[in-house]
């Protein structure tokens, strides 16, 4: 695999990785707003479990942010390391 095509797939990997962060925030947010709803309902089965899930969702958006900090970092790194924009806009040029 050649530097670019590298680099556009851990791109890639970041985006992913941000819109996965996003949809467990979405997931956080229902879940909350469940909560709320619930503590008007009174439902038992509800208040036994929602924390737990609430909790669980909440671990693995940690797990993600993380992977996503190192993961973007590394991706940054990679670009600046072998000079992505350069080589990019060589390719252009060679397309010309």
């Amino acid at each position: 695999m050649d530097k670019i095509k590298k680099f556009d797939l851990m791109e890639k990997i970041v985006h992913e990785l941000e819109d996965l962060k996003n949809s467990q925030t979405a997931v956080i947010k229902k879940l909350g707003k469940i909560e709320v709803d619930n503590i008007e309902l009174g439902d038992k089965r509800l208040d036994k479990d929602l924390p737990e899930m609430h909790q669980l969702v909440s671990d693995n958006l940690d797990t993600i942010t993380g992977i996503l900090e190192y993961f973007a970092e590394q991706t940054d790194n990679y670009s600046d390391k072998n000079n992505i924009s350069a080589l990019k806009e060589q390719e252009i040029i060679d397309k010309l």
